[in-house]
């Protein structure tokens, strides 16, 4: 109902959705790429609209599912500290599983949080057994995306978790790994060129530093050289011109004291 107006989920017997695909490779020949994804039990969705917005719908609509024997465990099971409402002749069930208990008020209560399952476990059905007396549906059910097919191309659904910004980051560590290999072997690419400049530019202002040869660039160098007391005066000029808006804050303020001595009284009137 979720996915009304927004896309179409098809399912049906593996053998009949691969006779279906194959009637339509002859005009679109990229479809022969999902034939190997249809096993076991699987389905198609189509849409036009955001693939991504599609995935979040699909992952959204959940149901709660009980422990069934044999099956593998998706997530970690714990088994909070409760009142199970279970008469003493149970005790020796939660005894055979290891786990602590104690009758309270004619009923077993389990003293502390059970790690039953970890991910990845086969449930017995000693397991099951118990989650199913316990009311307890620890696992969910529902579909999510194996592959994504789009303009003849099969992908990883993990795919559309990457953003622009990734794609950016991405795209500048790879220039900067071309622009340090352009430098080091001295092949200049679109990547190492800028750098290139700024090195040559480097050069010159020290041969310009170290020689009478000199340019304009170069002309505040050899300034700050002859005489490096001129950097220190600029230095020491930041902070001074930092402070001036202070200082002109507080000559602003002055007249708004001295109206008050204008009032026409003084403080003992």
């Amino acid at each position: 109902m979720a996915l009304r107006g927004h896309a179409v989920v098809l399912m049906g017997k593996n053998t009949m959705m691969r006779k279906a695909i194959r009637g339509h490779v002859s005009n679109v020949p990229a479809l022969e790429k999902i034939l190997p994804h249809i096993v076991n039990n699987v389905g198609f969705v189509f849409t036009n609209k955001d693939l991504l917005e599609i995935r979040e719908k699909l992952l959204e609509n959940k149901k709660r599912a009980p422990a069934r024997a044999g099956a593998f465990a998706p997530l970690d099971v714990i088994v909070p500290a409760q009142n199970t409402g279970l008469g003493p002749e149970k005790t020796s069930f939660f005894q055979a599983l290891q786990i602590a208990t104690k009758i309270s008020r004619g009923t077993i209560e389990i003293v502390s949080d059970v790690s039953l399952l970890k991910e990845g476990d086969r449930v017995g059905a000693s397991e099951a057994t118990l989650l199913n007396m316990l009311n307890i549906s620890p696992f969910t059910y529902g579909l999510y995306v194996l592959q994504v097919y789009d303009q003849g191309s099969v992908y990883s659904p993990k795919i559309l978790d990457i953003k622009p910004e990734d794609i950016l980051k991405t795209l500048q560590i790879g220039l900067s790994n071309v622009a340090a290999v352009s430098l080091q072997i001295g092949y200049p690419t679109v990547a190492s060129v800028p750098h290139s400049v700024v090195n040559g530019f480097k050069n010159l202002l020290a041969i310009a530093a170290a020689t009478d040869v000199t340019f304009k660039e170069a002309e505040t160098v050899k300034e700050f050289l002859k005489d490096p007391s001129k950097f220190a005066v600029a230095v020491s000029a930041a902070p001074a011109a930092a402070a001036a808006p202070k200082e002109a804050a507080k000559k602003v303020e002055e007249p708004e004291e001295e109206s008050d001595d204008d009032m026409g009284f003084g403080l003992f009137d």
